[in-house]
């Protein structure tokens, strides 16, 4: 998905649960695809690595687009599956946008 069009569907702004967090622009339906955690791949933890495993082996992504903004809730609205971000629920305009890091695969800061 192109920036442009992420942007179309999620907006970055300050979070109650974090300085900045991601917040949705349009409703999303349970199983909605809400985008892709873009990025280099991460040699390293570092600030906004997703970490997912693929295969027998972690590999890890850079974010480089606003995905990179999610914030942790441990009963999150949205999951990944692999590097695409869906919701899990029903999402509406303004809700931050938020999943649980411990759920095997997560942001590392």
């Amino acid at each position: 998905m192109s920036e442009d069009r992420l942007r179309d569907r999620v907006y970055k702004a300050e979070s109650s649960i974090h300085g900045n967090g991601l917040f949705a622009r349009v409703r999303f339906e349970p199983g909605d695809y809400i985008g892709t955690y873009e990025g280099p791949t991460a040699r390293r933890n570092g600030t906004y690595v997703l970490w997912v495993y693929e295969g027998d082996e972690w590999v890890g992504r850079s974010g480089r687009n606003l995905l990179r903004w999610l914030n942790h809730r441990e009963q999150g609205n949205a999951e990944f599956h692999g590097y695409d971000l869906y919701a899990k629920g029903v999402i509406e305009p303004d809700d931050e946008i938020t999943f649980d890091y411990s759920n095997g695969e997560g942001i590392e800061f």
